[in-house]
């Protein structure tokens, strides 16, 4: 009975040695397999810290790259406006340019027309001459104990104005009555003409460059060819000129503006004077 109570004490020890051995095993195994969750789970928050660190790398460089191609074109912009920039300051200076090219060639043009037209003017002026002198040999009648008085076709009027305008209009004026008409632009070039050919009357302006109308009339009545030519000064009227022209050797002051016919019946009246004188 004892040897039995023996071995049943044997058999529960070592079934109670078994239980714990047991439970100390499936204690481990839980261990185990919750170091081995915990390691898992440590592993997939690596593996996901990981992926977020390559996905916000991606995104920066992605970014980066964003970032380096506005600034790219943002200078391919600056500079293509740049060019156009410049390319109009180009265009600018070559329109100027063409310009100037264009109104230096007007103004030569006008240059060469006006130098043509006095080319032209001094031709007529010659011709007139010419003209002149031949009527007054054709027409010259036997000498008479005083001479008949010239036919407006005969009589050559100087007139002498800086004013091409002025020239123009009473040449014009006289030519229209028939009378032979020589034009000088200023003093100067009215006593170059004379010194070729003594015109039968002088009509001349007061202000002239070089020489004006004073120093041009004691010009004329200081040579003894032309001491006789009636002279008409054109200008304003005043008490002062007057007696200045008088002093001169004037024969007839014209206030400016006059009557057209004013001036024809002063050199119908001077002609018809040098005839009887």
């Amino acid at each position: 009975q004892r040897e039995a109570q023996r071995l049943a004490a044997a058999e529960a020890a070592r079934r109670a040695s078994e239980r714990r051995a047991a439970e100390e095993a499936a204690r481990l195994a839980a261990e185990r397999k919750a170091a081995e969750a915990r390691a898992a789970e440590e592993a997939a928050q690596r593996e996901a810290r990981r992926l977020a660190a390559e996905e916000a790398a991606r995104r920066d460089a992605a970014r980066r790259a964003e970032d380096e191609a506005a600034h790219r074109r943002a200078a391919e912009r600056q500079a293509a406006e740049e060019a156009a920039s410049r390319a109009a300051a180009r265009r600018a200076a070559d329109d100027a340019a063409q310009l100037e090219r264009e109104r230096r060639a007007v103004a030569e043009a006008l240059r060469q027309e006006e130098q043509e037209l006095r080319i032209i003017e001094q031709a007529i002026n010659r011709e007139n001459q010419r003209q002149a002198v031949e009527a007054a040999r054709r027409q010259a009648p036997a000498p008479l104990t005083h001479a008949p008085v010239k036919s407006p076709q005969q009589t050559v009027v100087m007139v002498a104005d800086d004013s091409r305008v002025v020239r123009v209009k009473t040449g014009r004026l006289l030519s229209a009555h028939d009378y032979q008409v020589l034009t000088a632009e200023d003093g100067l070039d009215a006593a170059r003409q004379i010194e070729g050919t003594v015109p039968d009357i002088l009509v001349t302006d007061v202000d002239m460059p070089g020489l004006d109308g004073f120093q041009l009339s004691r010009q004329v009545r200081a040579d003894p060819r032309t001491a006789h030519v009636p002279i008409i000064m054109v200008t304003s009227d005043n008490d002062e000129l007057r007696s200045q022209a008088a002093a001169v050797g004037v024969n007839v002051v014209l206030g400016k503006p006059y009557p057209e016919e004013l001036l024809i019946n002063h050199i119908e009246r001077l002609m018809m004077a040098q005839a009887g004188r």
